[in-house]
Formats: C-alpha cells, sequence, structure tokens
C-alpha cells in the first residue's frame, strides 16, 4: 500500500431542516390549534484513531464529506429525522488543522479518540412553539442552521519511542532489521529508504518499544537537498534519536564528525524542540573498523560530542555486536520516561475550560 503522510480533505455538517408551519385540522374540532413539528439536526462530521489504519491513502482519492441535511417538519406534531453523523477513521498519529486558521482541531495520538471535525445545524422551530394567550393561531416558523463548513488539513506523525537518524547508508534499515520485525529494503545504494518502517523492540515478555526508521537525512536537507526534511516529522513524537554514523565510510576524506554535527544543525532548522530530544551517537559498522583502532574512534566521538553530553555506542548491526546492550539501555531509558509521563499525568486535572476538545470515541452511540 501506498505510504501517505498528509492530505487535504473538506468537510462540512448538514443543514438542519425547517420547522413547520401546520394546524390540527380534524372533525369536529374547530380550533385545533398549531402542530407543526420541528426540524431534524443536521448530520455532524467526526474522526477517529483507528490503529489498525496506517496511511492516509484513502483521504488522497475522496477528499469531501458532506454529511446529510435533518427532515423538515410536519404536522401533527411529526419532527423531522436527523441526519447521520458521517465517522472518517485516520491512523493513530494523525493531527487535523484547519486550513484558514492553521489552529489544531485535534490530535488523535491513541485508538479510539474522536474528534468533532464540522458540527450539524440545529434544525427549525415549528410553529408549535410559537403558540401564546395572545397568538392562538401563529403562522411562524424558524429555517434549520446551516451545517459547519471547514477544510482541513491531514498531517500523520507516526507513533514511535526511538527514531532512527542518520545519513544514507549509515545502516539504519539494518538495524531495525537486527532488533525488530521490520523489513525495510535493504541496498547498497543511497535513499533505499522512501518511507518509514516501524518495528516492534521485544525486550522481555511484558516489555517492548516501537523504533521508527526514516529516510537518510543529508547536509542542505532544508534547502530541498536529497529528499529534504519532511518526514522528519514522524520523529517529533519519539522519546529518544539514534544517531546512527557509520564508523568505516567508504570515502577516506569524510570527516563523520562534521557530518554528524551538520545533521545537528538540520535538526535545528526544520524544528528546535526536536533538536532538543536526547540523542544518542551509535557507531555502526564497527566490524569494519581494525580492532587496534576501536578504542582510538570511540574515544574520539566521545571528545567531539562531550559538551552535548550525548551517549556513544558502539555496535555492528549485521553482525549483531554490541546491539542487546544498546537495547537494554533504550528499554531502561523509555520505562523510566513511561514512568514519569505517567506521574505528570496523574497530577494534571483538566477541568471547565482546560478540558479536551475531544473524547474516547463509543461506537454504540452512532
Amino acid at each position: 500500500m501506498k505510504f501517505v503522510d498528509e492530505a487535504r480533505i473538506e468537510v462540512q455538517g448538514g443543514k438542519g431542516g425547517n420547522g413547520a408551519a401546520s394546524f390540527r385540522r380534524e372533525k369536529f374540532i374547530p380550533k385545533g390549534g398549531p402542530d407543526g413539528g420541528d426540524g431534524g439536526r443536521g448530520g455532524s462530521v467526526w474522526a477517529v484513531a483507528d490503529r489498525n489504519i496506517n496511511t492516509l491513502v484513502d483521504y488522497q482519492y475522496t477528499r469531501k464529506y458532506f454529511a446529510p441535511n435533518g427532515e423538515n417538519g410536519r404536522g401533527a406534531d411529526c419532527y423531522g429525522a436527523g441526519g447521520k453523523d458521517i465517522v472518517l477513521r485516520m491512523p493513530v498519529g494523525t493531527v487535523i488543522r484547519d486550513t484558514d486558521t492553521g489552529e489544531v482541531i485535534a490530535d488523535l495520538n491513541h485508538h479510539g479518540v474522536k474528534a468533532l471535525l464540522a458540527q450539524g445545524g440545529k434544525g427549525g422551530l415549528g410553529n408549535l412553539h410559537f403558540k401564546s394567550s395572545v397568538n392562538r393561531a401563529p403562522k411562524q416558523f424558524t429555517p434549520g442552521e446551516p451545517g459547519q463548513y471547514r477544510s482541513l488539513e491531514l498531517e500523520l506523525k507516526v507513533l514511535a519511542d526511538v527514531g532512527l537518524l542518520g545519513h544514507p547508508n549509515a545502516g539504519k534499515s539494518t538495524f531495525i532489521t537486527a532488533v525488530s520485525n521490520a523489513r525495510p529494503k535493504i541496498a547498497d545504494y543511497p535513499f533505499t529508504t522512501l518511507h518509514p518502517h516501524l518495528g516492534v523492540v521485544r525486550v522481555g515478555p511484558e516489555q517492548s518499544f516501537v523504533i521508527a526508521d526514516v529516510p537518510g537525512l543529508i547536509e542542505g536537507a532544508a534547502e530541498g537537498a536529497g529528499l529534504g526534511h519532511l518526514f522528519l516529522r514522524h520523529l517529533s513524537r519519539t522519546k529518544v534519536l539514534l544517531h546512527v554514523i557509520d564508523a568505516a565510510p567508504l570515502d577516506e576524506e569524510a570527516d563523520p564528525v562534521a557530518q554528524a554535527k551538520a545533521l545537528a544543525e538540520e535538526l535545528e532548522k526544520y524544528d528546535p524542540a526536536l533538536a532538543a530530544k536526547p540523542r544518542w551517537i551509535v557507531l555502526n559498522k564497527m566490524d569494519l573498523v581494525p580492532e587496534e583502532e576501536r578504542e582510538a574512534l570511540i574515544s574520539h566521538w566521545r571528545e567531539a560530542f562531550a559538551k552535548e553530553g550525548e551517549p556513544v555506542f558502539a555496535i555492528s548491526a549485521a553482525a549483531r555486536q554490541g546491539v542487546e546492550a544498546l537495547v537494554k539501555a533504550l528499554a531502561q531509558k523509555i520505562d523510566e520516561d513511561r514512568r514519569a509521563e505517567m506521574a505528570f499525568l496523574d497530577d494534571e486535572r483538566f477541568e471547565g475550560e482546560d478540558a479536551p476538545a475531544y473524547e474516547p470515541y463509543d461506537p454504540t452511540a452512532h
């Protein structure tokens, strides 16, 4: 299936039905009075996070979602039926923005979260509501209100605990293959990874985390070099970034340290919040480095990134060397972050105006 992480759609709630102006007419009841019913409400458009969907490709082909109108009211106190709601199922991690204002309407970051995209219009009032002691036969009624219209931007940010970052052919895909069930394409030429891959890393019977592999990043990506940097959105939710570096580059004149610092600058250009995330240096392909040079190489990298306080790991993903120690360190870091996050959520209370604009989806309500 084609991986699509952006889409634009138009949504509109249904128009409310008009109220009715009607009078009760029955034999032997000369003054039956008004009996016009109200119009039904228009249908609304909702978005629901569904973990069984992993791409926005459906919204590339169908872009307009208009909910049905409510029925008009009728005589004999008959109220019009309400329009049926439309429920749009989207991948977990989808961010929905208003195209005109840029406002974030919802962040579907958990399975089952529901968000209202376009409210249906209210139904009009029938003349039954306008009866009074001085107006026994009202002819007034109100029309239904129009439904809300919105043009929306959908952006998918995959949910992962660890993100793999690095230049092309640094060994990111080999690493995610070694530690998880993901099977991305691996080849000896640049940019074999063209879209994100997710893999689940099993540390123990009850412990696991998700790792994301994104296309390689090169210097000048902010100006469009390589594949650009738009795919970095998929690392925005991660807790740790693994900067995978080729410890034995084919180009002997290349300066891997300078390239690593340049890549960090690209992160800063894209999103300072992403650049501020914990970033671990992973020296890959250490099996290609002569054994007598390995300690000196590791010491050189630790000195180069001592000010940033970034830990340095030496591994060989292809030979499965040093991978287990790195995975255990990641699992410990993620477990600590999850505990801290849970403690924070226990202390937070969403009340009054601070309440979220969306809620868990109840399938029985539709």
